[in-house]
């Protein structure tokens, strides 16, 4: 996820942002590089697919699964990439996106650095970015910021605030509510959306995690990565689910189907399928 924001975050910077931008000199070429972690797992947790996809225009949130590979053909056969209201310009993965295992950028263990080139190779702007886990992209200044301890969101003001579990469980004995009732007021307060929107928003992402679950209860063979790892959860379903024909049930079997829902997910995770970070990718499950 972080490659792919990264990415996309940088074509809208070569596209609208404040950077100096000679007369007689346009945007002609994307390259790109992976530094650090990135550039040791790069191609095992398909960062170099995501980079293409970014710079596709695709977020993480919206990307359709069935699409990817479409995406990465087109982009493969005539080495642009054309996201729809950008200019197209050159981008080769085999060129233009190098794992670079020398050089660790200085802010982060997931470093990338992105630049802008005109006809003639010369970098017009160069833009570094660092993931900082569950899909969060910041650059250098926005990581400055962090390690200096400055918000630079809103400030809040919310109805059940806590620090710690303890304070939490209080709060609902005091106030009769339920952990999630004063986690969803506490969420209305501070976000400033309306129940209804709240709703839509959680439905949302309720409906990714329950595509994520029959995606990787439908699929088969190895996952990519070289490991040669084959996908376990939809043939441990079949069995779980002829048990069930079968009136073979044993006193776990919900734990059985939760576990194979969890592999499900790892799965669906680990071939660059669409999961919801909960709270990371790898916990997602």
């Amino acid at each position: 996820m972080g490659p792919m924001v990264a990415a996309r975050r940088f074509l809208h910077h070569a596209r609208d942002g404040d950077w100096p931008r000679p007369a007689s000199s346009t945007v002609h070429r994307i390259k790109a590089s992976l530094h650090g972690s990135l550039a040791f797992t790069g191609k095992g947790h398909s960062s170099d697919r995501a980079v293409v996809l970014g710079l596709m225009g695709c977020d993480p949130a919206t990307l359709d699964p069935d699409a990817v590979e479409g995406i990465l053909e087109r982009n493969a056969a005539e080495c642009v990439v054309d996201a729809e209201g950008f200019p197209q310009w050159t981008f080769n993965p085999s060129e233009d996106l190098i794992f670079d295992y020398d050089e660790s950028l200085p802010g982060h263990a997931n470093g990338m650095r992105f630049s802008a080139l005109d006809e003639y190779g010369q970098v017009l702007v160069r833009q570094v970015y660092y993931s900082v886990g569950g899909g969060f992209v910041v650059d250098e200044m926005e990581l400055e910021r962090m390690k200096a301890g400055v918000d630079t969101g809103p400030a809040h003001d919310t109805p059940h605030p806590f620090a710690t579990a303890r304070e939490m469980l209080e709060m609902a004995a005091r106030s009769g509510k339920s952990i999630a009732g004063m986690k969803r007021e506490n969420e209305l307060a501070a976000s400033g959306r309306s129940a209804p929107v709240l709703g839509q928003e959680v439905r949302r992402i309720w409906e990714a995690m329950d595509a994520c679950v029959k995606r990787g209860l439908s699929e088969e063979g190895e996952l990519p990565g070289g490991l040669f790892v084959k996908r376990r959860a939809k043939k441990l379903a079949q069995k779980l689910d002829q048990s069930w024909k079968d009136n073979m049930l044993g006193p776990l079997a919900a734990n059985d189907w939760l576990s194979v829902f969890a592999m499900a997910v790892n799965e669906a995770n680990a071939a660059g399928g669409k999961v919801v970070t909960a709270p990371t990718n790898g916990a997602a499950g």
